[in-house]
């Protein structure tokens, strides 16, 4: 229906969480790694899908001049609608529903997107919105950063005002990154916002090192606990069964954005390697194998060159697919026919800080730039794939 602003990534064609992460922590250690320590504020809309006002969503449509017959047929299936509560048998009376986007409905989540589609006009900071979850940064190197995003923040009230939506201020926090942050404090309305050691970010644990250790603690915990319960839950461990098992049930806590979170340190790889080495140890008539036998045995790679498998992918995704257009600005490609071997290899980048060079645009370039000309070429993802796989078996 309308052409959406870069920022948002839910409810978008080749967006997801990920995009999200990635597109928006790269521009955030990118001001780190230059000496400007850089401020990120999360902020929550309060019920966002039942407050969108008919009559305001209405008129933005109006004002980007949309097809007036598309126009019309939105009015006429959000208008009209009433509803009444019932309790113990007693009715209260019909009232009109004039704000609310159908939840569940196809329609329901594009209009939600519409009408947060002008938030970010007029903004100086950094702003990612994942449906009505928002964060917005910048650097505060200088005393004038931190007034910057404050006017960004009462644009953002105001915009809340006039649009008849609200903030949930309890689920709104500061996030400071970088050495050297002067700890700044923002209001927002009439309420001063809180800053935290560390923030759950679309299910992964950020904190102002952005070393993700305490992700890592976190996604280790929870795959141990649902593998403690298929251990204890099942009466068969032969591979036919524990494999499934593990693969549906344990390795989603692992591999959740991990290209964002992937760890950086070796207490924390074996920490999550260790996982896999406890399922894999419950398979019968592997007890007495090693660890690397096992895997050969099952046909499956460690956690380690599984992510690099998954970061490998993502970037594939990103360069070839586009991923709706979030990474354009993420990787330099230097694409030449006279380049021995790869032949669409990324330019690595410049970094002082730890924080940029183990963020994911910059340690995968190195292993990108290892594929042979034919898997960065593949066709199609699934073709990326199985030649990834292979060219995997030499590089790890």
């Amino acid at each position: 229906m309308q052409s959406l602003v870069p920022s948002q990534h839910e409810f978008m064609r080749g967006r997801c969480c990920l995009t999200n992460l990635i597109s928006y922590y790269d521009k955030i250690t990118h001001l780190v790694d230059q000496g400007k320590p850089a401020d990120v504020i999360f902020l929550d809309f309060s019920k966002a899908f039942d407050m969108v006002s008919h009559r305001i969503l209405l008129d933005k449509m109006s004002s980007i001049q949309l097809n007036k017959n598309i126009i019309q047929r939105v009015s006429n299936w959000l208008t009209g609608r009433a509803q009444r509560v019932v309790v113990n048998g007693a009715t209260s009376g019909w009232r009109m529903v004039t704000s609310g986007v159908p939840q569940g409905s196809i329609l329901g989540p594009v209009l939600l997107n519409d009408f947060l589609n002008d938030l970010d006009v007029g903004l100086e900071g950094v702003l990612s919105k994942f449906a009505n979850d928002i964060k917005l940064g910048g650097a505060v190197n200088l005393d004038e950063g931190g007034k910057a995003l404050q006017r960004d923040l009462d644009r953002l009230e105001s915009w809340v005002i006039t649009s008849h939506m609200k903030f949930n201020k309890s689920k709104c926090w500061i996030l400071h990154l970088g050495p050297g942050n002067p700890g700044y404090m923002y209001r927002l309305g009439n309420e001063m916002l809180e800053s935290s050691p560390a923030e759950r970010d679309l299910g992964v644990v950020v904190d102002s090192k952005l070393n993700m250790s305490q992700q890592c603690a976190l996604a280790a915990r929870s795959a141990n606990c649902i593998l403690g319960c298929i251990k204890h839950g099942i009466a068969s461990w032969s591979r036919e069964v524990i494999v499934p098992f593990y693969s549906a049930l344990v390795w989603p806590h692992l591999q959740y954005c991990v290209q964002f979170w992937a760890p950086q340190y070796k207490k924390d790889m074996k920490l999550v390697e260790s996982v896999q080495r406890r399922a894999m140890k419950m398979v019968k008539g592997l007890e007495v194998k090693s660890y690397e036998e096992r895997l050969r045995t099952l046909g499956l790679f460690s956690m380690e060159k599984r992510r690099l498998r998954g970061h490998l992918i993502v970037v594939y995704k990103f360069l070839v697919r586009g991923s709706g257009r979030a990474g354009a600005d993420l990787f330099f490609v230097i694409s030449s026919d006279r380049i021995c071997g790869n032949s669409v290899k990324l330019r690595q980048g410049k970094f002082r800080l730890d924080i940029r060079k183990r963020f994911f645009t910059e340690r995968v370039v190195a292993h990108w730039n290892r594929l042979p000309r034919d898997v960065v070429t593949a066709a199609s993802l699934s073709e990326f794939k199985k030649q990834s796989d292979c060219a995997l078996s030499h590089m790890v």
